[in-house]
């Protein structure tokens, strides 16, 4: 047993049932797996109904049809966590998501909820062979030290090293560089913008990456748009295939590159939706807003939950559905004047760490207006505090580097695309 399942196991997550749910769902007929579907979505709902108040309140009804249900946004269900959670659900996952909508929240998931998402993950990355094995991961990690060592004693166990993302300095690359020299990592995992910035670094100075690390397999990019261009420059720059990944974590992974290229949806537990802007459902192969049920999550109420993104499907059958087309998140790269230069996802993790679980603040967006100014958008029912206003800088400092111009604007609303998507940081610099 790898030590990513060990560690599962020993905090009391019923791995051996997640895999036995997920080996009876591959074994049904397609017409079986379509009348299980129907009557998950009905189960869950149900559920929700008899055990949580605060979905009681948005239904009012027991006499419902799927279409009469309310189509969630995440501003709609960013109450207290409390008064989400569903009565008599005991063994229960609590995180916050990282807030790469501008929104971040705490969400729960009962613990075989949460056992089938990671069960689902080793089946995906399995696939590639690569599930266990050890992996450079480009996500950003905590500041403050209890949270920074706790991120390292879990990558520990899920076998894994942590690169730090904040910094896409020259330098900080070039000791990337030199790390890879010295392990054996088999995949690179991580936000596509970074793993972009580090593979035009190595063009930069005509490297490949393979050649300095022989164990590389492949490349597993998510959390942001990978466009094709995006694409072949890092399989140039690092000698390796890119795999296209797209989850979410209140929900699970959405859908997974397969070895024949197609990005293959998760259909055994997740449903998906592709609607239009009045909730009706788009035709086969159409653009739509992505609106997504967690099928077995008994601790939350994630039904008809827009996520915040658009895509396309294509109907194979019931099991499988291939994700043609994502519009998602693109975010710009942070300019200091150091000299520095951090991914614009560096501010999820600025959010994740001053934002606390209560409707206070719903969204935020940063400009970046000069190499030393940034602009903090927000909406909230209150407005910040000195000494709020105070942390967050604080936090910024700590993220990025001290002495930044910080100034804070409160809106009753934040500018979204045409799609409806919160980019959370934007650039002015050219």
């Amino acid at each position: 047993m790898n030590l990513t399942n060990l560690s599962l196991l020993l905090n009391n997550y019923p791995m051996f049932k997640a895999k036995k749910k997920l080996n009876q769902l591959e074994k049904f007929s397609d017409l079986e797996f379509d009348k299980f579907i129907e009557s998950k979505k009905k189960e869950i709902v149900n559920f929700h109904l008899t055990n949580n108040s605060f979905y009681q309140n948005l239904v009012k009804s027991k006499d419902w049809t799927w279409e009469m249900l309310p189509v969630l946004r995440k501003q709609d269900i960013q109450v207290d966590l409390e008064k989400r959670l569903s009565k008599n659900v005991r063994n229960i996952y609590i995180d916050k998501t990282s807030g790469s909508s501008g929104n971040p929240f705490y969400f729960a998931k009962d613990k075989f909820c949460h056992a089938l998402t990671w069960a689902n993950i080793e089946k995906c990355f399995s696939q590639h062979n690569l599930y266990g094995k050890k992996q450079a991961r480009f996500y950003g990690i905590p500041k403050i030290k209890k949270e920074y060592y706790l991120a390292r004693v879990k990558d520990f166990f899920l076998n894994r090293y942590r690169f730090d993302v904040f910094d896409l300095s020259e330098e900080a690359l070039d000791n990337w560089i030199h790390k890879f020299s010295k392990s054996k990592y088999i995949y690179l995992n991580g936000y596509t913008t970074v793993l972009v910035f580090f593979a035009k670094h190595l063009k930069s100075k005509n490297l490949v990456l393979k050649d300095i690390c022989p164990s590389l397999k492949s490349c597993v990019v998510t959390s942001e748009m990978c466009v094709i261009e995006d694409k072949k420059l890092m399989e140039d720059a690092f000698g390796v295939n890119v795999i296209n990944e797209y989850g979410a974590s209140e929900l699970d992974l959405i859908a997974f590159q397969n070895r024949q290229n197609e990005w293959i949806l998760n259909t055994n537990t997740l449903f998906v939706e592709i609607l239009d802007s009045e909730n009706k459902p788009v035709k086969d192969g159409e653009m739509g807003r992505m609106v997504i049920t967690s099928l077995f999550n008994k601790a939350n109420p994630f039904i008809r939950y827009d996520i915040g993104d658009s895509g396309s499907l294509e109907y194979i059958n019931a099991k499988k559905i291939i994700l043609k087309e994502l519009i998602g998140r693109n975010e710009d790269i942070v300019q200091l004047p150091s000299g520095k230069k951090a991914p614009g996802l560096s501010f999820y993790y600025v959010t994740k760490s001053i934002m606390e679980d209560s409707s206070f603040i719903k969204e935020i967006k940063v400009i970046q207006k000069t190499l030393n100014s940034f602009e903090i958008q927000y909406v909230s029912a209150l407005t910040l505090q000195v000494d709020q206003e105070q942390k967050i800088k604080q936090a910024l400092f700590d993220y990025l580097e001290p002495n930044l111009e910080i100034t804070f604007n409160r809106l009753t609303s934040l500018v979204r695309s045409k799609s409806g998507k919160l980019k959370q940081f934007t650039s002015l610099l050219k």
